[in-house]
């Protein structure tokens, strides 16, 4: 069991399960047997660290690593050095420069580039030209997401600019790629997109081999794509929320049902535990009050850890007792860096003593579970984000680097 130095001595923890990790790339790459597989760590790992995550994706079979900064790539590359991984066996691809981007940089790292307009085209055969080597790209189409990505209107020219800088001995086309924006959606407008984003991919793909532009690899479909529409798979598909245990779509089919396991489990020991009178109310603006005589808790995490704080009076927390696991929900405000849970009813009457209140259901150091595998009775990532009224995604990203991440089951 590995610890990150980040966060040493605080009292919460991520802990990340390298063999439900592994587990689920399996399982993804049996629904695309066929098609390469690029792990996309991103956002440090969507939260779980880069690094860590990285040579477990490697080391579960991996054939690509994909962030979206190049910044990311940086310090992947430096790390994967390092630790004397290959760059062949590791290649990697950043999708996210701005103009000025250290190119030359990312050419002598052997990161791949996306390549969308003509000036990021520019720019990259410039910094080509510095290093004498050619910069890998993968040429990008707008297949209806409005983001990154050459509109079928422009793309012959960018089509023209890049066979030309291939010519010269500039850049190496070695993908073709996009991004399906509603794979998520099986209702029938959904079902009529993600068609239509996989026309315009193939028209895109006409228009560059009559250009004259061969890509090695076209990739189209992330983890929705890959679950539910094999017709996108191509030569590669990128495995990214599937990959940490989550459903890209919980109203669609749950992780469970998917048959993934979640990677992430965070958790922190009660601080407090204590009895509060009828009416009395808790955190902040008193947004809650008892409606009779509880138990409450106290668990050290709060927004300053990235901790939704729309998840308030509401979001469920499981903790782990020596009777067994107790299920408590959020009541009143998350705080920056702790919030309360209801415990349950209390004895006694009012004014006696939290010692003479009857058998507590949880003690001082117990751990409360915010989420983690369903499986074990931990509420999941989803049901804090039903609650907050956002997506899983976000839930597990923007936990914050102080709170230590644990890697485990690595053997396994």
């Amino acid at each position: 069991m590995e610890t990150s130095k980040r966060g040493c001595g605080y009292p919460s923890v991520v802990s990340v399960d390298l063999a439900a990790f592994a587990h689920n790339l399996a399982h993804l790459r049996s629904c695309a047997p066929s098609s390469l597989q690029m792990a996309i760590i991103k956002a440090d790992a969507y939260g779980h660290g880069l690094l860590p995550l990285a040579h477990a994706a490697l080391g579960a079979g991996a054939d690509w690593l994909g962030v979206a900064q190049l910044a990311e790539a940086f310090e992947l590359r430096e790390g994967l050095d390092s630790a004397g991984i290959a760059r062949d066996s590791a290649p990697i691809l950043a999708w996210i420069s701005t103009s000025g981007s250290d190119f030359e940089a990312a050419i002598r790292a052997d990161i791949d580039l996306s390549v969308s307009w003509t000036w990021v085209l520019d720019e990259i055969c410039a910094a080509a030209r510095r290093c004498g080597r050619p910069a890998k790209i993968h040429v990008k189409v707008d297949t209806g997401m409005s983001r990154a990505g050459s509109t079928l209107a422009d793309l012959p020219e960018l089509a023209q600019a890049v066979r030309a800088a291939e010519d010269a001995g500039l850049v190496q086309v070695i993908g073709a790629w996009s991004h399906l924006s509603r794979a998520d959606d099986p209702s029938a407008a959904g079902e009529e997109s993600t068609r239509r984003h996989h026309q315009i991919f193939e028209e895109g793909l006409r228009i560059l081999a009559e250009a004259g532009v061969h890509p090695q690899i076209r990739h189209l479909a992330a983890t929705s794509g890959i679950l539910w529409h094999p017709e996108t798979h191509y030569d590669m598909v990128r495995a990214g929320i599937g990959m940490y245990g989550l459903s890209p779509d919980p109203s669609v089919a749950s992780a469970q049902e998917l048959g993934l396991t979640p990677v992430m489990t965070l958790s922190a020991p009660l601080t407090s535990v204590k009895v509060i009178e009828e009416g009395t109310p808790a955190s902040y603006g008193g947004t809650w009050q008892a409606p009779s005589r509880r138990w409450v808790g106290l668990v050290p995490l709060g927004y300053g850890d990235g901790i939704l704080r729309a998840a308030s009076n509401g979001a469920p927390v499981a903790v782990e007792t020596d009777s067994g696991l107790v299920k408590a929900h959020i009541v009143g405000r998350i705080c920056m860096d702790q919030f309360i849970i209801d415990l349950g009813p209390a004895e006694g009457q009012e004014g006696t003593a939290t010692q003479n209140s009857g058998s507590a259901p949880a003690k001082v150091g117990d751990r409360a579970i915010l989420f983690g595998d369903p499986a074990k009775g931990y509420p999941i990532a989803d049901e804090w984000a039903a609650h907050a009224g956002t997506i899983n995604y976000e839930v597990i990203t923007r936990l914050g680097e102080r709170i230590p991440r644990q890697y485990v089951n690595e053997e396994e």
